[in-house]
């Protein structure tokens, strides 16, 4: 009887342990030197031509002409038309509100303090899942200025830009109806089973612009919320967070599209994300570093690098890097 009372007490122990460190903030501090994956900076080309290949990372269509125009001031100048991908924004994806994760797992409030958002964990059921992002400017890319001209590149200190904890719509289904009401037409059962198109695309290639309502192999981008019904394995889940947010940032104007022939002298606004023109890279709690899937297209299926990328407890919070297309006029 005596090893019973042994055994339920070492039981108890255990989860209460457990539910403890459910509720840590885990993470590190994010370093750009040894964390970012550079060659996913690759490919670098001038006009359509790849200057450097970068395997099993597809590139997009790039002007075809090495020469263009763009007006600066009261004349137009002649420039050179380059391509490169551009690290341009950390990422956190957590379910513990106001935890840092790229910032070494560090919370923002006291324990205890949650202005809105709330430990969304529990909430959790079969193939459901909330997360909260925490978008951060980075100046990685003041590594990038001192190689090419800076009206290439985006230059910028260090910020904390965007907390969804703090933001209304994102926590409410209902609210993010106000700036995605075509999500009647898209968040459906028939809209979502010809994502398996944009699934095998962004899986062998780049994803389908068109088809601006899926996010491929992770799931749909509507609504723009905390709620999605796509959750499967933690990254495969935390990838397609990222994706809705940044869907929901190109409809209040904060991303712009980069890409293309019409973006050579600047950023075109665009209220439709562009989903070819972005890249994810892990950061913790495994950074995602060479090889073929260091950084990966949005939709693409996570099978091949998602393993060893979740450590239970100490590893249940996600950081991210995001590259993004660029293609400029340099003079």
């Amino acid at each position: 009887m005596r090893k019973y009372f042994v055994i339920i007490f070492i039981f108890l122990k255990i989860t209460s342990s457990y539910a403890k460190s459910s509720d840590i903030c885990t993470g590190k501090m994010f370093n750009p030197l040894t964390d970012l994956d550079w060659e996913c900076l690759m490919p670098i080309s001038i006009g359509d031509v790849k200057l450097t290949s970068s395997p099993g990372k597809p590139d997009i269509k790039n002007p075809s002409s090495p020469l263009c125009v763009c007006q600066k001031g009261p004349t137009p100048q002649v420039g050179v038309t380059i391509g490169f991908w551009e690290p341009i924004r950390m990422v956190d994806v957590t379910k513990r509100p106001f935890c840092m994760v790229n910032m070494g797992g560090k919370k923002m409030l006291p324990e205890g303090l949650n202005i809105i958002g709330t430990t969304s964990e529990d909430n959790d059921t079969d193939n459901v899942a909330n997360w909260h992002i925490h978008w951060y400017i980075h100046p990685s890319t003041f590594i990038l200025n001192l190689i090419m001209d800076s009206a290439c590149v985006e230059s910028s200190g260090f910020d904390l830009a965007y907390l969804t904890e703090i933001d209304p719509i994102y926590n409410d289904d209902e609210l993010s109806f106000l700036i995605n009401p075509e999500a009647i037409l898209f968040a459906n059962p028939i809209a979502q089973a010809a994502c398996a198109a944009d699934c095998i695309a962004s899986s062998i290639y780049k994803p389908l612009d068109f088809m601006f309502w899926c996010a491929g192999c992770h799931g749909g981008l509507y609504p723009f919320s905390i709620n999605h019904n796509s959750h499967y394995t933690p990254i495969q889940s935390t990838s397609l967070a990222i994706e809705k947010f940044m869907a929901k940032l190109h409809r209040q104007m904060m991303l712009w599209v980069t890409s293309g022939e019409e973006a050579l002298c600047h950023p075109i606004p665009s209220p439709v994300i562009k989903k070819s023109q972005y890249r994810l890279q892990t950061t913790y709690p495994r950074v995602g570093k060479g090889g073929a899937f260091s950084c990966n297209p949005f939709g693409r299926t996570t099978a091949p690098h998602e393993m060893f990328k979740e450590i239970p407890i100490k590893g249940e919070d996600f950081g991210y890097f995001v590259w993004r297309k660029r293609n400029c006029c340099l003079f």
